[in-house]
């Protein structure tokens, strides 16, 4: 049975001929033109992407200054809480295993 899907396989491949890109066979066929095309396709690829960050960016909905002001009063605290947490663990821990290494 696995030989009939390799030779169904086979005769696919040969029955299509083989595809190349646009720009492989401008730069294929001549590439001294492909070159020279490169960098105004770049400049309108580049247009295009910034075009459309310009209109998605219209599309977001900003926080106000009191939203932003409020989350990062959250994120600060939150921040101190742990720091003092993480410090309070490790001056147990370093307690803990000088008592176990000092016997």
């Amino acid at each position: 049975m696995a030989v009939v899907d390799e030779e169904k396989v086979e005769r696919a491949d040969k029955a299509e001929p083989e595809r190349t890109r646009p720009d492989e066979r401008a730069a294929a066929a001549g590439g001294l033109a492909g070159a020279l095309g490169w960098p105004a396709r770049k400049l309108a690829e580049g247009r295009a992407f910034f075009a459309e960050v310009k209109s998605e960016l219209k599309k977001v909905t900003w926080p106000s200054r009191k939203e932003v002001y409020s989350t990062t009063l959250v994120v600060v605290a939150t921040s101190v809480l742990f720091g003092f947490y993480l410090w309070g663990l490790d001056l147990v821990f370093s307690r803990v295993m000088s008592l176990v290494l000092s016997r």
